[in-house]
């Protein structure tokens, strides 16, 4: 049975930093993209960043560049999202996602981490 399960989370003041976790299990990844994505109140879920499993090569929405920073642990089968100078506008929660690196959609879906950041 494949799983994502995200953590990380948490209350932060705005210019703090979290690093979220995605711990993958139940199949090889090697072949597929890894993503984070965001959903605030009221919004639609949006792209953050994504990583190739094999190669690494990574991929960032306009918003986090150069905040956000995506990893991968192949030993821990994990994906990070280190996120620093954070902002209020970063409040959501973030759910990991893995698709086949040649398809748009995601086949797989964490249950999300809260990420709360205070002004």
């Amino acid at each position: 049975q494949v799983q994502l399960v995200d953590s990380g989370g948490g209350l932060v003041q705005a210019g703090g930093s979290l690093r979220l976790s995605c711990a993958a299990s139940g199949r090889t990844f090697s072949n597929y993209r890894m993503s984070w994505f965001r959903q605030a109140p009221g919004k639609e879920r949006e792209f953050v960043a994504a990583i190739i499993w094999s190669g690494g090569n990574t991929d960032y929405a306009t918003s986090v560049k150069g905040r956000f920073t995506i990893s991968r642990d192949n030993a821990k089968n994990t994906v990070y999202l280190q996120v620093n100078s954070l902002k209020p506008e970063d409040t959501a929660v973030y759910y990991c996602a893995a698709g086949l690196r040649e398809r748009r959609d995601n086949d797989y879906w964490g249950q999300g981490t809260q990420v709360t950041v205070s002004s």
